[in-house]
């Protein structure tokens, strides 16, 4: 590695730290943290596996010492970002795979591994195995959707390849398909979703049609996404047949 590549990607590093700390207080109810799995799947496709580790490690310490977070910031972030990296790395530069990565890391491997940490290290009654993989799972897939947006577009544009290159790191061509491109419509909904609870917070929304809205734009946007992939698979398969 170059001595610029690291000074760049060290530079990086506390950038996405810094703003991990940032917007981690945004939706966030205990034991789900969307904006950590979006600052962990970017960090894992620009620098790796264990680059995202570190970046998740330093950001759950700092939001546990001056937050007063439980240590649900690291069991809840550390295991997805790593898996996230790996799985990217993987697949040959998938963006959905490192999506994939979050969702099972923090998901299922993070939420059960909190169960003996905030049971008997932080003296936490009435939990089980299980308890927190419903949250968990809940905030990687909102997390996990504004990140798979974000990417997709860099790397349609060749932005994401060209920064991976100026980073010294592992770089992969675009893998555009039908498939991404329906992916990335659905995971549209949560962006909307995000900006919809914002809006209501910000704006002191309580009225029910807030709620019902917020829920109704998600699958929507699932079903437009799913529609898309349809029309363009059977147009594609009717040009093949011609």
């Amino acid at each position: 590695m170059k001595k610029t590549d690291a000074v760049r990607r060290l530079a990086v590093l506390s950038l996405l730290i810094a703003v991990g700390v940032i917007i981690s207080p945004i939706l966030r109810v205990e034991g789900m943290c969307p904006m950590a799995h979006l600052i962990n799947i970017i960090c894992s496709v620009l620098l790796g596996p264990w680059y995202s580790l570190l970046c998740a490690a330093l950001i759950g310490i700092i939001r546990m010492l001056i937050m007063g977070i439980p240590p649900l910031a690291l069991t809840g972030a550390i295991f997805g970002a790593f898996l996230s990296g790996l799985f990217y790395r993987m697949s040959k530069g998938r963006i959905i795979y490192a999506v994939l990565g979050e969702i099972i890391g923090t998901g299922i491997i993070g939420a059960i591994a909190s169960y003996p940490v905030m049971t008997f290290l932080w003296g936490r009654e009435g939990l089980s195995w299980l308890f927190y993989v419903p949250s968990f799972i809940c905030g990687t897939l909102i997390g996990g959707s504004i990140a798979y947006v974000f990417l997709r577009k860099l790397a349609a544009n060749g932005v994401l390849a060209k920064m991976q290159r100026s980073l010294g790191a592992v770089s992969y061509r675009d893998q555009s398909s039908i498939l991404s491109d329906s992916l990335t419509v659905a995971a549209l909904g949560a962006i909307l979703w995000v900006m919809l609870k914002l809006a209501a917070a910000v704006f002191a929304l309580t009225s029910p049609m807030w709620n019902v809205l917020a829920n109704v734009v998600p699958a929507a946007a699932a079903a437009a996404g799913l529609i898309y992939y349809v029309v363009r698979k059977g147009r594609d398969t009717d040009a093949e047949a011609q």
